[in-house]
């Protein structure tokens, strides 16, 4: 933990801060950061998450800290940004943080209210059935959907996994996954969303489990060029060579 300065550890959250103060002075002096907008900044949001998750699978603990500072710099970029809008739309890093507590707050009655609990399926539960009163509530009395909120840019496995999850969680019949080929779904797109369904029958991440297998596929191809490069150099390694 940081230094207060005072030879006491800081108080939790300080550096947030100090993050908020370099962020306050980046954009009103550095030409680059003065120029940026929600959408130019939208990739490096992206780019900075999937940095992220590449370090958590890695196992890098240090470069999982800094990828993790990466993206806490998009955050309070993009409430920077939005905290200088004048047309009603504006907020604040303060209203991101807030807005955040009191999800958590309204969505942990069994921590923050008098709800008991069994165990952590009845926590999903919960938040789900909270969740949908929000949904309804925002919606004027509506019923919303199960796929409210889900969005349909993510990469295709996370996609299909979260609309699956969405879909059984609500109750919605398995046969209605059954796809059958036809003008809007091609053969293997089919059976690509028949994976996603066993994935999650074995209790398995898709998207996870294809990114494992392409790291392994990657890894597999790194050590075969090397193979093939040790080999050019050294006729003798890996040559089928004429000397008896």
């Amino acid at each position: 933990m940081a230094d207060a300065g005072n030879g006491e550890p800081a108080q939790p959250g300080a550096g947030l801060l100090r993050l908020v103060a370099v962020m306050d002075r980046l954009r009103t002096e550095c030409p680059w950061d003065a120029k940026q907008t929600h959408a130019t900044l939208a990739p490096y949001l992206l780019e900075e998450s999937y940095e992220a998750v590449d370090a958590l699978e890695s196992g890098d603990q240090a470069a999982l800290r800094e990828e993790l500072g990466d993206v806490l710099l998009q955050v309070a970029f993009h409430a920077r940004v939005a905290a200088e809008r004048t047309d009603g739309t504006g907020y604040t890093i303060d209203d991101v943080a807030d807005g955040i507590v009191a999800k958590l707050v309204r969505r942990h009655p069994h921590v923050f209210g008098d709800v008991t609990v069994s165990g952590a399926d009845e926590v999903t539960l919960n938040w789900d059935a909270i969740k949908a009163a929000e949904r309804e509530a925002a919606g004027g009395g509506s019923p919303g959907s199960a796929f409210d909120g889900v969005p349909l840019g993510q990469p295709a496995l996370s996609l299909a996994a979260q609309l699956r999850r969405r879909a059984e969680r609500a109750g919605v019949p398995d046969e209605l996954a059954e796809l059958s080929p036809g003008a809007a779904v091609s053969e293997i797109g089919a059976e690509l969303f028949a994976l996603v369904a066993r994935a999650r029958a074995a209790g398995l991440d898709p998207e996870l489990e294809l990114r494992s297998a392409a790291r392994a596929y990657r890894d597999r191809v790194l050590a075969w060029e090397a193979e093939t490069r040790a080999s050019q150099a050294d006729p003798g390694v890996g040559g089928t060579g004429t000397s008896r």
